[in-house]
């Protein structure tokens, strides 16, 4: 029995490396968006920096979790084999959950996830206890300190408030002050508000760090706490000077600075305070190991775990090991940068293409928004309506922000977002508040955007419709991660240790699947990093990438109209559906390239002619002209084999297969034409094509002496003459796809 439960606590060890790995992917948004965001450094610094800020923050780490042990229920009601299956059923619902938050690209928040984890699996073992008992079902309170859950709740729900008005005010009143003109203000106020900004993260890292070091005694603490309104004042003073003078001899980027102080502070603070969300459940369960067995040979449905109520210290050892995890996690994860992209294009200040939809309660609050905007600035004086509208106002022929490549916001933003989270963060811990930092520090990352005008008319619906949806993951995340450990503890307490295993095999397979689906996307984007225009890149850049762009579009119409005729014609659902999630992908590309229609012409119009651009409009058009001609073809095909409809006729296989044959040929040739650039072989292109067109209508009359025979019944025929119809209209598009690319290239190189 010892070494069953010897293996149990190696098995919750290795799930808290494992969670350690999905859930630094998942919190690193907290401490990253904002350097990330706004390109306050290369990528190596920033991550050099928050990686010191993570092992700053395990040495401080205020050791083992109470929650973990004594903060969701009574220790003292439980047995040892009890306490091991809460555990567990903890561990493997957080790795399960935090992963595929991850893969989805939304942050979450980790103390909210384990806590009601927590809840489910004491719940789910409590109900066991009391119907083994015969008790009444009224005595769960006994059990469950419910009210730490309805105090995390409340905690939830007003720092998201907090955090978003909180941020949307401090970043209006900063660009009042510094403008997108920043260049200049920062001259007379830089070192003030660096001053400002360093003093504010030196009390939000003594907050969150300081109190929780092993080191650090109660006298000093106590020292800390009585005179932190004079440290805080010299802290001020001394930055303010140093950052003068060093604004007068090295001309240093303040901004840059504060953003990697808060990079480092919020990081600490995420190592310091989450670390323990954690290792908290594997450590708490290896300390009642310990103390059942220093209990002798009792039985250990029979070992209370009353030793959970008191203080357990965590080994400073195991602080270090956890720190770096995380550390080499945050390094090389790609599912952090993906939880990081999220909140960065929610918060970006330029155009472009938008993660989410727009959404019914969306658009009503951006048109009820518009309107009351409009009615407040009636009432205000046009001359102050002009001079805020001059401190929002991008320079004309600069760029739009004072910024790197790229960059989606600049760094008074940036610097915002990191001072008001710390801020916040440090007050709720200091009034010993419940709250989540992914909460805070993303909520002020959407204030500042708003109040930034980040979310103007072209994108604010969208960007509204994605704090939505991550707001409305937040609240999920409770709900799914009770009842999941609720499920996992109840069926292991019914059905016995051998559900262990089986669940812990469940983990693995979908973190491994969750993986794999990741890597196959992170290979979609950088295929389309390959073929994507972007705004950095140069002229004969553009130029090369379109070529690729229709040579891919040229390949993939033949692979889509093959493989969905075939596949239909075979009666194969599979490869017809893959043919159906092709056309999808097809679609978006063709979308977002007219999306990026303006800022390619803009890169290709360098001298006065207008040409260039014009081909490059008609290419993207035609392009979507085959895109949709796809899924007018590909759409009904699926819907009719999906209804298990009748299949078509011998004769009709044939007479398709056929052109199929046909088809490929065209398109080989087209293929060669475009690739090498023969467009004087264009000719025999079109002429092919008119081949094409005559067979069609040779199909079409077939089809119509089918019909007078009574051979076909009408959706057969409506099917049939909507496939000649729409390979008509692609044949058509796809000869001046290729005509328009030939102007295109002609002219882009002169």
């Amino acid at each position: 029995m010892e070494q069953f439960y010897l293996i149990l606590v190696v098995v919750l060890f290795a799930l808290a490396i494992s969670d350690l790995i999905v859930g630094v992917s998942n919190d690193a948004v907290n401490f990253l968006n904002s350097a990330i965001g706004s390109k306050a450094a290369p990528k190596w610094l920033i991550f050099g920096v928050a990686s010191l800020g993570v092992l700053a923050g395990s040495v401080f780490s205020s050791g083992m979790m109470e929650v973990a042990r004594k903060g969701i229920f009574h220790p003292d009601m439980f047995m040892f084999s009890e306490i091991m299956i809460i555990f567990l059923a903890v561990m493997i619902t957080d790795v399960i959950l935090l992963d595929m938050f991850n893969t989805f690209g939304l942050p979450t928040s980790t103390t909210v996830s384990i806590v009601f984890e927590l809840l489910g699996a004491a719940v789910a073992v409590s109900f066991v206890k009391i119907k083994l008992a015969g008790q009444n079902i009224g005595q769960l309170s006994e059990y469950i300190n419910s009210e730490k859950a309805l105090a995390i709740i409340s905690g939830i729900l007003i720092s998201v408030f907090i955090a978003f008005i909180v941020g949307a005010l401090i970043q209006y009143l900063a660009r009042l002050v510094f403008s997108f003109r920043q260049h200049r203000t920062l001259k007379y106020y830089g070192a003030i508000f660096g001053g400002l900004s360093i003093a504010a993260m030196t009390y939000f890292m003594i907050i969150k760090g300081a109190k929780g070091a092993t080191f650090i005694t109660e006298g000093m603490l106590d020292y800390m706490k009585t005179n932190m309104f004079e440290i805080l004042l010299y802290s001020f003073i001394g930055w303010t000077v140093l950052l003068q003078l060093l604004t007068w001899l090295f001309k240093i980027d303040i901004p840059k600075m504060i953003v990697l102080v808060g990079t480092f502070g919020l990081a600490m603070a995420f190592a310091g305070n989450d670390l323990v969300n954690f290792i908290g459940v594997p450590l708490a369960g290896f300390n009642s190991f310990k103390a059942w067995i220093a209990g002798g040979a009792i039985a250990p449905d029979a070992f209370s775990m009353e030793m959970l109520k008191g203080k357990v210290g965590t080994p400073s050892y195991m602080l270090l090991i956890a720190g770096f995890v995380m550390i080499i996690t945050l390094i090389t994860s790609k599912k952090a940068r993906n939880v990081v992209a999220t909140t960065v294009d929610l918060s970006r200040q330029t155009e472009g293409d938008e993660r989410f939809g727009s959404s019914a309660l969306s658009r009503l609050i951006v048109r009820n928004t518009i309107q009351i905007n409009n009615n407040f600035r009636k009432v205000l004086p046009g001359s102050l309506n002009r001079f805020i509208d001059s401190r929002f106002e991008h320079p004309k022929n600069e760029r739009i922000l004072t910024m790197e490549e790229e960059a989606a916001f600049d760094k008074i933003r940036a610097a915002i977002n990191l001072i008001v989270s710390g801020i916040l963060i440090s007050i709720g811990t200091s009034l010993k508040l419940p709250l989540s930092t992914t909460y805070v520090t993303f909520m002020v990352a959407m204030g500042t955007s708003l109040s930034d005008r980040a979310w103007g008319r072209e994108s604010a619906v969208y960007r509204i419709s994605g704090v939505f949806a991550v707001v409305g993951g937040w609240f999920l995340t409770a709900l799914v991660a009770f009842t999941a450990s609720l499920i996992v503890a109840l069926i292991i307490s019914i059905s016995g240790n051998f559900m262990i295993f089986v669940f812990i095999a469940l983990a693995i397979l979908t973190v491994v699947r969750t993986h794999v689906v990741l890597r196959k996307k992170a290979a979609n984007k950088l295929n389309e990093d390959e073929e994507h225009v972007n705004e950095t890149d140069e002229a004969d850049k553009v130029i090369d990438k379109t070529k690729k762009q229709v040579l891919n579009a040229v390949l993939t119409i033949n692979q889509v109209y093959s493989v969905a005729t075939e596949s239909f014609l075979n009666e194969d659902r599979s490869h017809l559906r893959e043919a159906v999630d092709m056309k999808v992908t097809f679609d978006k590309k063709t979308k977002k390239m007219k999306n990026k229609v303006s800022a390619v012409i803009d890169k290709l119009q360098q001298s006065d002619s207008l040409d260039v651009g014009h081909f490059y409009v008609q290419l993207v058009d035609y392009m979507r002209e085959v895109s949709h001609s796809l899924t007018y073809l590909v759409d009904p095909l699926y819907e009719h084999m999906e209804n298990n409809h009748k299949p078509f006729t011998e004769a009709q296989v044939n007479e398709l297969s056929n052109f199929l044959i046909d088809t490929t040929n065209f398109v080989n040739l087209t293929l060669h034409v475009v690739k090498e650039e023969k467009f004087e072989e264009l000719d025999n292109v079109i002429k092919q094509r008119d081949d094409l067109i005559t067979k069609l209508s040779q199909l079409e009359k077939a089809q119509i002496k089918r019909i007078k025979n009574k051979e076909v019944n009408t959706r057969n025929s409506v099917l049939f003459f909507n496939i000649v119809s729409e390979t008509k209209n692609l044949l058509m598009h796809y000869i001046n796809l290729i005509k328009a690319q030939r102007d295109f290239f002609s002219n882009a190189r002169k």
